[in-house]
């Protein structure tokens, strides 16, 4: 579906849901301009370039929490990375960027920006205050396709979060989800460091 869109052009999905025509085969420049013009995060996902404004305190403050929980459990051969790109497997110009990727500690030493999806351990993604259903419903659905094994959704809005196993990239979908909410552990793999505490997590204001 990426290549096919790429091929007839593409577009980019802004904050306030416009969209802005790219020319074919000129996804990936448009994102690395946008990116040194604006700041904001873009990812490729499906085929349209999606654009993600700066991180509130409250957002970044959870990707530390996060890391800072998950990292004493991981074993010495993975790190948790922050803002590191995860391709489509065979298609590096349809990518999404995890707040935090679990994968090979050696990938710190790289050149390379984007980490194989057979590589990610788990992807974790605090959900933003203004992201839309069908935006999240779509990322999720672009993770199992690429077949990362977990994907871990927190979202502040609500207190809750969303464990996701057992990819099927035929579907596009995980055949296992759990969900919980703070205060709950999350139940990440023993190769993982297993439960992972979710106490005192922030929630986003009114």
């Amino acid at each position: 579906m990426a290549s096919a869109a790429r091929r007839r052009g593409g577009h980019v999905t802004s904050p306030a849901h416009h969209s802005i025509p790219v020319r074919p085969g000129h996804l990936r420049e448009a994102a690395d301009r946008i990116e040194q013009a604006t700041g904001m995060r873009v990812e490729i996902i499906g085929g349209t370039l999606v654009m993600s404004p700066s991180p509130s305190g409250k957002h970044a403050g959870i990707v530390i929490d996060l890391r800072d929980a998950i990292r004493p459990g991981l074993p010495d051969v993975c790190e948790a990375f922050e803002n590191v790109s995860v391709p489509m497997p065979g298609d590096p110009d349809d990518y999404a960027t995890p707040d935090l990727t679990i994968g090979p500690r050696s990938f710190k030493d790289r050149d390379e920006w984007l980490l194989d999806a057979d590589a990610v351990e788990l992807a974790v993604e605090v959900i933003s205050p203004n992201e839309r259903l069908k935006g999240i419903n779509e990322k999720t659905a672009w993770y199992a396709s690429a077949r990362v094994t977990y994907l871990l959704q927190i979202d502040p809005r609500t207190g809750t979060w969303s464990l996701f196993s057992r990819p099927d990239h035929a579907e596009s979908e995980y055949r296992g989800v759990i969900h919980g909410k703070y205060g709950e552990s999350v139940p990440l793999p023993t190769e993982l460091g297993g439960e992972l505490n979710t106490n005192g997590l922030a929630r986003y204001g009114a």
